[in-house]
């Protein structure tokens, strides 16, 4: 089992845990992802995949939530700018694989 944060001794600790939670990062990441997907097949518009308001929106409710539970928010903010980046691309990829289908079908 690996020990929490602060009871780490060695740095092998401290890799097991930080890799037991990229696993579940991962885990959780598959999960968004997915919502990305329902998303794109929702959407009848294009224009509606990216979408500056919502975006924004999300950005003060994780720094919100970060502040709550003690994350930096300069890790979070821009973490979740990131990745909010990436999964608008992958939803555009996706909306435009899903439309196409449908068109062609």
């Amino acid at each position: 089992m690996t020990p929490k944060p602060e009871y780490c001794q060695t740095m092998i600790d401290v890799r097991e845990g930080v890799d037991r939670l990229d696993r579940e990062l991962v885990r959780l990441l598959v999960i968004r992802q997915g919502y990305m997907h329902a998303a794109a097949r929702i959407k009848q518009d294009r224009d509606a995949v990216y979408d500056a308001e919502r975006i924004e929106d999300v950005v003060t409710k994780v720094v919100a939530e970060a502040n709550k539970q003690g994350l930096s928010a300069d890790i979070a903010e821009p973490v979740w700018r990131k990745m909010i980046e990436r999964c608008i691309a992958h939803e555009f990829n996706v909306w435009d694989e899903t439309h196409a289908k449908k068109k062609a079908g």
